[in-house]
């Protein structure tokens, strides 16, 4: 099985690190920053005060409590110093505590926030976003990467403070003991950041390409899910599976490289800490041969240097961390960079009420530059009246819908409705007021009575009934087990393709729209169903513009004018029996159909 995922993001991997991303990232915790500043002080008052001041108490223990060099030691003195040893680990440990515990908190209302943004984002994107990407694609930058920051948000931020603030701390307490011991155990420390940047970009380039791989996986298993039908029917499940397991093995591969990568600043940084640690025994031993240390001193030195280890091992994972975080950052934000390709103007008005006066002014328009799907489209409908699209595959149908609903923005001309550009309008005040059903109707995980009332969340349980009854939708509804409370799985997948089309006719009827657009909306139904339809039609046209686009000709026999349409012209109009009076487009297309009904 030969196929290929290509992606825009893949481009990412090229492309340097931008670190004012990390600062927009970081802008997600500036609401919680009080709560921020209080976790550090709390840290930074107790938990780093307590850390500090005990290695100085166990050096006063020993070279004035235990082995004073003026006389003997003194029982009382160390017994207070243990005791505010004590108190202190009591102190640092509560402190901890409190840190952990708020650090959690704020960490996922800043990723609940980071979440909730990108997708109202992804919202607002126009189709020609949706129409280069999969959905997994999609999926994968809503959930996976946006739990990869979660570790550093919830726990990075604070601590690399608080550690850069204990490690201020114990640098001027080495210093102030002993200046030429702290500076000799200290000079370790360059060499390790410069290793350590050696392999920043080599890191960040091997976790880009596993987020991209995780990506073509996640989109690979939606298509597969939903295409599970087809592969089954043509028995392709070896073939699936094989690639699957390519890809798999693939993002194994990915994984284990960037993950080999990152297990370096470990051993680095126990290799300085060892040079460390070794300098300080040699250097500080003869020290205190020559009479110029206590070995109090000592001791509270391989306690600090301890100490001053930890939190350069900890910022050494959090840079770790932030090289992972990295390429989920330029990700979340290549989306919400991302403009919508139908942009509302900043001055954009409310649509007001719509009568249903729609026109279009000399329309050209393409999905592809290059390809025009509609050429020089003039066409002034009239409130209330009803125009069917007819024509082959791909002559344009749809894409006339798609403007009139501002799903794609026009090439050259404009879309007027009751006289105003669409353009000119908010789009939730234009869609808001127009009703539209597709061949594939679209059925929500919930009950029957929330998918209809879909179309207008405030209707009653009256109203939902009335719309479902208008539709010649009732009656199958209450054979359900539930009735209107029956529980519907993902995409309605319980209901036959007739009960979901009624449920989307029902749901178009509850909203009330001013302007009703049926895109082969009885493509899928059976004889029976479409002869129900067919009765309700009237009560839903009635008193709306509508356009309706279908292949099957029986249902568009009363529309007040039909517009034939071929390669993006319009090539005829008029009504049913103005267009069968004389030869052309409409007349062969209905010749044909008969022709095949009768076969």
């Amino acid at each position: 099985m030969s196929r290929q995922f290509v992606y825009q993001d893949d481009e990412l991997i090229a492309k340097p690190f931008n670190w004012t991303q990390m600062g927009r990232l970081l802008g997600y915790v500036r609401p919680y920053r009080k709560g921020v500043a209080k976790v550090v002080f709390v840290m930074t008052a107790f938990g780093m005060i307590s850390r500090l001041a005990i290695p100085l108490l166990m050096s006063i223990a020993i070279d004035r409590a235990i082995r004073p060099k003026d006389g003997p030691g003194s029982v009382s003195l160390l017994l207070w110093l243990v005791a505010g040893m004590l108190f202190l680990y009591g102190l640092r440990w509560w402190a901890q505590h409190y840190t952990i515990h708020h650090t959690n908190v704020i960490g996922q209302k800043v990723i609940f926030d980071l979440r909730s943004a990108l997708f109202k984002h992804i919202q607002s994107l126009s189709f020609r976003f949706f129409d280069k990407r999969p959905a997994g694609s999609v999926l994968v930058r809503v959930t996976n990467d946006v739990n990869s920051l979660q570790d550093m948000l919830s726990n990075g931020v604070v601590n690399s403070v608080i550690d850069i603030a204990q490690l201020t701390g114990i640098t001027i307490i080495l210093l102030a003991l002993n200046f030429k011991l702290g500076l000799a155990v200290m000079i370790t420390v360059p060499i390790m950041f410069v290793v350590s940047s050696s392999l920043r970009k080599r890191i960040r380039h091997a976790w880009q390409v596993v987020r991209i791989k995780q990506s073509r996986i996640n989109a690979h298993l939606n298509e597969s899910i939903q295409g599970m039908r087809v592969t089954q029917a043509f028995a392709q499940e070896k073939e699936n599976m094989s690639f699957f397991d390519g890809m798999n093995k693939s993002n194994i591969r990915s994984w284990n490289r960037a993950s080999a990568l990152n297990q370096t600043f470990g051993p680095v940084i126990e290799v300085t800490s060892a040079i460390g640690t070794l300098i300080l025994i040699l250097y500080g031993s003869y020290l205190i041969q020559s009479g110029i240390m206590t070995v109090g001193v000592l001791v509270a030195f391989v306690s600090y240097v301890g100490s001053f280890w930890e939190p350069i091992t900890r910022l050494g994972m959090m840079y770790s961390q932030v090289l992972i975080s990295m390429s989920s950052t330029e990700r979340i934000f290549e989306f919400m960079d991302e403009k919508p390709a139908v942009p509302e103007k900043e001055n954009a008005q409310r649509m007001p009420d719509i009568r249903g006066d729609v026109r279009l002014e000399n329309i050209t328009f393409g999905y592809e530059l290059d390809r025009p799907a509609l050429k020089g489209i003039d066409l002034d409908v009239k409130a209330g009246m009803s125009v069917a699209l007819v024509g082959h595959t791909g002559s344009g149908k749809s894409t006339i819908i798609n403007l009139l609903c501002r799903f794609y923005d026009t090439i050259e001309g404009r879309v007027m409705v009751d006289g105003i550009d669409v353009r000119d309008v908010t789009l939730e005040s234009l869609r808001s007021q127009i009703g539209i059903v597709l061949q594939d109707t679209f059925i929500f995980s919930g009950t029957i009575r929330d998918n209809i009332r879909y179309g207008r969340p405030d209707a009653t349980d009256a109203e939902v009934e009335a719309a479902a009854r208008s539709v010649r939708a009732h009656d199958f509804i209450m054979h359900l087990p539930d009735g209107y409370d029956t529980e519907v799985q993902e995409r309605g997948n319980a209901l036959s393709v007739g009960q979901r089309q009624l449920i989307s006719f029902a749901r178009a009827l509850l909203a009330d729209p001013k302007i009703l657009i049926l895109d082969e909306a009885t493509a899928s139904i059976d004889t029976e169903t479409e002869l129900r339809i067919q009765e309700a039609l009237g009560t839903l046209l009635e008193g709306r513009t509508s356009f309706i686009v279908a292949h099957r000709l029986s249902t568009i026999r009363n529309a007040d004018r039909i517009i034939v349409l071929d390669h993006g012209v319009i090539v005829e109009e008029g009504n049913h029996e103005e267009l069968m009076k004389r030869p052309g487009h409409y007349r062969n297309l209905v010749d044909a159909q008969y022709r095949f009904l009768s076969a």
